[in-house]
């Protein structure tokens, strides 16, 4: 297993008070699988992450990255925020290798990298433009390919395609799937959205409200490529009412 979650629990202190966030979440992401988390806003999705990323430990609870204890989360993880955090003084080309550039890799050949990758990130002619003369679905683009060009064996996805319209979503939701087709990383992607997480896992958790604990873990089963035909195939409706009724409690 890429990553395994071992009944991590996690609170804050608000005024003085601690506020359970997480409490007992149990989950793994194999090789090359696409699992997505889904639950309630608020309920730890995020924070979740971060605890994987090490940007913040577990009050309780074991974290275990590419199959061994102690390894460090630069490793094995690549994690994209909802917000792309594009530096927008770097043109596109310059943004996508940072990462590379960071882990003291050669500029050139990472950039040379990177050009011959830009049409399948829909990029091609955008190596020298800006992050503001980018629409939002382009941006995520970026971001997603900053990701992909680390290197690392896992990408952590927190709700990526949040902020984009529903069109615009779809279409990213395809061209995800071509991406993960081609590069097999596991990915472990948060969602709020039903039809989101079915279209693209192989398996879905659920989230309770907070302190969150998996209150579902389902396999999809759902043959691929999935294609806006599958959001009426029967199977898939089913699997949705299953999550349904685990958000609805």
């Amino acid at each position: 297993m890429e990553i395994i979650l071992e009944d991590i629990e996690k609170s804050y202190m608000v005024d003085g008070e601690p506020l359970p966030v997480l409490g007992g979440v149990s989950a793994a992401v194999g090789e090359g699988e696409f699992v997505s988390l889904i639950g309630p806003s608020g309920c730890g999705k995020s924070t979740l992450f971060n605890i994987i990323c090490g940007l913040t430990g577990p009050d309780r609870g074991r974290v275990v990255l590419g199959g061994k204890t102690g390894a460090r989360a630069g490793e094995v993880v690549s994690y994209m925020p909802q917000k792309d955090l594009l530096l927008p003084w770097r043109t596109v080309l310059d943004n996508v290798i940072l990462a590379r550039e960071v882990a003291g890799e050669n500029r050139e050949t990472a950039r040379r990298e990177a050009r011959e990758l830009m049409p399948l990130f829909g990029l091609a002619g955008f190596e020298n433009s800006y992050p503001a003369e980018l629409s939002g679905g382009m941006r995520q683009r970026a971001a997603l390919m900053r990701a992909v060009l680390a290197r690392r064996r896992v990408l952590l996805l927190d709700e990526p395609f949040g902020a984009l319209d529903a069109i615009t979503r779809t279409r990213m939701q395809q061209w995800l799937l071509e991406v993960w087709d081609k590069f097999r990383q596991a990915v472990f992607f948060v969602t709020h959205d039903i039809d989101e997480a079915l279209i693209l896992s192989d398996r879905v958790y659920v989230l309770t409200p907070r302190p969150a604990r998996v209150c579902l873990h389902l396999e999809v089963g759902l043959p691929r490529p999935r294609r806006a035909e599958t959001l009426t195939d029967p199977r898939f409706l089913a699997l949705k009412r299953q999550i349904m009724r685990a958000l609805l409690g």
